[in-house]
């Protein structure tokens, strides 16, 4: 794992973090699986009915910071994504897979979980890096929830590292975004129902 540690840590954490908002997963996530989002009344809102007015005005606010969509003034699409977040559904793929692949954090866990949980573990990279070169062939590392990753799965994780890497070099932009901007954080980040 090197691509994250060429970044300065708590920079990266803040972009993981802002990343990791569940609604933005979400919100990404249905655009790259199911086409833009239409205009009809309604539609937005009951397309992410598990997720309150709230989170998913946030979600939409923070992808427009972030590049990631972009509204059609005169077509009858309301929101579709860009270049940008068409890649980072690319990213959030990559990590979901790895996760599901290695079972974390749990077997059962959801797509948007295995995302957050993957990207957190990036955000820890030279952290787990040094953990992964001190137990040598041990079983495993303990890692943040008490889930035990094999040197395997720690392995595999370059593998969302560069996805992650590369979609950073390509969005620089991001970085001047990933500050706190509303007083419903809390409400906002948690886990999307």
């Amino acid at each position: 794992m090197t691509n994250l540690t060429t970044v300065d840590c708590p920079q990266t954490r803040r972009v993981i973090r802002a990343l990791s908002l569940p609604a933005l997963i979400r919100l990404v996530s249905e655009i790259d699986d199911n086409g833009p989002i239409s205009r009809r009344h309604g539609s937005l809102q009951s397309t992410f009915d598990d997720l309150t007015a709230a989170q998913l005005g946030y979600a939409i606010e923070r992808a427009r910071d972030f590049g990631l969509i972009y509204r059609d003034e005169d077509e009858r699409v309301r929101y579709r994504l860009t270049t940008s977040g068409e890649d980072l559904a690319g990213v959030y793929d990559t990590a979901a897979r790895w996760a599901r692949t290695h079972r974390y954090p749990t077997v059962a866990s959801d797509f948007v979980t295995r995302v957050q949980h993957a990207l957190a573990l990036l955000g820890q990279a030279p952290a787990l890096a040094r953990g992964a070169a001190r137990i040598g062939d041990s079983c495993g590392l303990l890692v943040s929830g008490g889930s035990v990753l094999s040197l395997e799965a720690l392995a595999a994780l370059d593998g969302p590292e560069t996805a992650l890497a590369a979609w950073l070099q390509t969005n620089p932009n991001v970085l001047d975004h990933t500050g706190f901007r509303s007083s419903h954080a809390e409400d906002e980040w948690a886990p999307a129902a």
